[in-house]
């Protein structure tokens, strides 16, 4: 199984980004997807994932910001970023799991903190003026 991130970089506090991991190895469209993220000094946190059925669930410090898709077709797992925060800045990790990793109640999402089938080396998003 490998994933392979792609697209970060920097960009200024408002703008927008579009990360893509593109995934091999293993039944793509069978599999749970999912971004998690961790800033120095802090612990990885999910950010958005998607079921292989379509469901979606987003961290609250990301939702109405960020959108997850995917394209089985392409083997290919997006994440847009708009209105990007410099509270933003962070390595951003593609994860796969033949499982579902999120668990939404009420509007809120949590992820997993376990191990995951496979992860990707981890993309750099800086936001800064």
């Amino acid at each position: 199984v490998q994933l392979v991130e792609s697209g970060g970089g920097l960009v200024q506090p408002g703008g927008s980004l579009r990360l893509s991991c593109v995934g091999s190895g293993f039944s793509f469209d069978a599999y749970a997807m999912g971004w998690y993220r961790q800033a120095a000094e802090k612990e990885r946190e999910g950010v958005a994932a998607i079921d292989s059925d379509g469901t979606i669930g987003y961290a609250d410090s990301v939702k109405g910001r960020f959108t997850i898709s995917r394209d089985n077709a392409k083997n290919t797992l997006y994440l847009q970023m708009d209105s990007l925060k410099q509270e933003d800045t962070a390595m951003y990790y593609c994860a796969a799991d033949p499982r579902s990793f999120t668990y939404c109640r009420g509007g809120h999402c949590a992820f997993a903190k376990g191990h995951l089938n496979a992860w990707g080396q981890g993309i750099l998003v800086t936001v800064s003026s």
